[in-house]
């Protein structure tokens, strides 16, 4: 496996997508810092970028690029190798890629600018996000055998989990504003890993008012040492739960 991933990791690196994308995040981290003066207005501003950018980028590339090596994946399955080595040297060379293009473009302005637990928090939520969209990304392409309708599928995933989903818990919220909703909105908070990690680093930024009613409880549960905990738990559950299921439904696929 450890080959097949050394030739991803190696074609992906190459990509002039992947080049841009790091050139970007390092232009727009340098820019904000610079622009700002003061450090955690530079990373709040950063955080909005990430929570888009970084699970935009990551979903869609990867699901593009499991389309484009259809034939290199059709030549693997034809060999004595197993499927489920397959999908995962796939997921590994992307989300390596993905890593190095977040640490390049994040950490290092981070590390200058903003170094500390503010910051490392910051750095390691856009990593995680970038590894759990490129796990969405590989289901959603081994599920739909058009390319169309794979990338069509990436970006409804990225809109629901960016967009729809804060607007359907509001709605939630509104509607049964009688009833004590708060401790429940700590396991629906967990169903989307955007929103998770938007709370995992206001927290860590001491600005939780910005999250409406429900902050002081998210300090109460989030801002502990076991609250943390159980943001990375959650968030590795989105990495590892979409890319289970794809190996195993890649195994049953025909080709």
């Amino acid at each position: 496996m450890l080959r097949i991933v050394k030739y991803v990791l190696y074609d992906i690196l190459q990509n002039r997508i992947v080049i841009g994308y790091t050139l970007f995040l390092l232009a727009v981290s340098l820019g904000l810092f610079n622009l700002s003066g003061d450090p955690t207005k530079g990373l709040v501003s950063l955080l909005n970028i990430v929570l888009i950018v970084t699970p935009l980028v990551s979903i869609v590339f990867a699901t593009i690029h499991f389309y484009n090596a259809s034939e290199f994946i059709e030549l693997l399955a034809a060999q004595p190798i197993k499927r489920s080595v397959i999908v995962w040297s796939e997921f590994f060379g992307l989300a390596i890629a993905m890593l190095l293009a977040v640490l390049v473009g994040l950490g290092i302005p981070v590390m200058l600018f903003a170094a500390g637990a503010t910051g490392l928090t910051l750095v390691i939520v856009a990593a995680g996000l970038s590894v759990a969209f490129v796990s969405i990304a590989l289901l959603a392409s081994v599920i739909t055998r058009d390319k169309a309708k794979g990338i069509g599928v990436a970006l409804l995933l990225w809109f629901y989990f960016a967009l729809l989903y804060d607007a359907l818990v509001l709605f939630l919220m509104f509607s049964f504003a009688d009833y004590p909703l708060e401790k429940a909105m700590v396991a629906v908070i967990a169903l989307n890993p955007i929103d998770l990690a938007r709370v995992v680093v206001l927290l860590q930024m001491d600005i939780s008012a910005l999250m409406g009613y429900t902050g002081a409880l998210f300090r109460e549960f989030l801002g502990t040492g076991w609250g943390i905990g159980f943001a990375v738990i959650v968030l590795m559950l989105w990495v590892w739960v979409p890319i289970a299921v794809a190996v195993r439904v890649f195994r049953r696929k025909d080709l």
